[in-house]
């Protein structure tokens, strides 16, 4: 059984992680936290998830978790200070595992560094067929090579707040790896006005918003005569909660270091 506290539990993600860990049967919800002024502060984090009651209370400190609590993993899905949940949860021994999308240079560069002292999973993503995309559209990338235009198409839901997704943008960098050119020189975000003719080396990168939409993504590689697309389309958070909560069984038996859900899936 593997116990584990849940950043941003009363969060559209941290409901899900919480009713997947209770319906697995291999964890144990022993750590919920929210943002200081929450109103479900102090409520059970199983009745907030919507399944049975755990006893566990909704706080607003990890510290105070680490103190009152066995916690062999940390997964964060809050939008914000995962910087601050990692260090705190390396100093205290437990694994991390973080889905935060929108993320500075600076905050991974931290997390890399915390990697040297413990055992992290950082990615934009936890979705497996998503991590199953990023291998596959690197593999179209090499063999379809400069004759394929690439463009990026991704969709999400009207309270999205960060554009392009994290994961658009992770498929632009697989891109970019595979090609060896600069991701900042090349994908162009949207288009407006008179851009000129499309050129052999960019990325076109397009966010769309509205409705429910979980999250889909398509890359099209485009040649005259035919076309390639690759798809994934996420009708359920349940997707990501199970593919977190596979990051923080990976984790149990890894090595100091910070990895991704590639790492967790043996894609590499």
């Amino acid at each position: 059984m593997i116990n584990i506290a849940v950043i941003g539990a009363a969060g559209r993600m941290g409901r899900r992680i919480i009713a997947n860990a209770v319906e697995s049967g291999n964890f144990a919800v022993t750590g919920a936290v929210e943002w200081d002024g929450c109103p479900l502060l102090g409520q059970d984090a199983g009745t907030v998830a919507g399944v049975q009651a755990l006893g566990v209370n909704i706080c607003a400190s990890l510290e105070e978790v680490f103190a009152s609590a066995k916690v062999d993993a940390v997964i964060d899905f809050a939008t914000s200070g995962a910087v601050e949940c990692a260090r705190v949860a390396v100093a205290n021994n437990a694994a991390f595992v973080c889905g935060v999308t929108a993320m500075s240079n600076e905050e991974r560069a931290e997390l890399k560094e915390l990697g040297k002292s413990g055992r992290l999973v950082v990615s934009g993503n936890m979705s497996v067929g998503v991590n199953l995309l990023f291998k596959l559209v690197k593999e179209a990338a090499l063999v379809l090579g400069e004759n394929f235009d690439v463009e990026i198409v991704e969709m999400h839901h009207n309270q999205k707040i960060d554009a392009p997704s994290g994961t658009a943008v992770r498929l632009g960098e697989v891109i970019c790896e595979a090609k060896d050119w600069d991701y900042d020189e090349v994908v162009r975000n949207g288009r407006a006005g008179k851009v000129g003719k499309r050129t052999k080396h960019e990325i076109g990168m397009h966010a769309l918003r509205g409705g429910d939409v979980v999250g889909d993504h398509t890359v099209i590689f485009a040649a005259g005569g035919e076309r390639v697309e690759l798809t994934h389309k996420a009708s359920s958070r349940d997707t990501f909660a199970k593919g977190a909560l596979r990051a923080a069984e990976f984790l149990q038996g890894a090595a100091n270091g910070l990895y991704d859900m590639q790492d967790v899936l043996n894609l590499k």
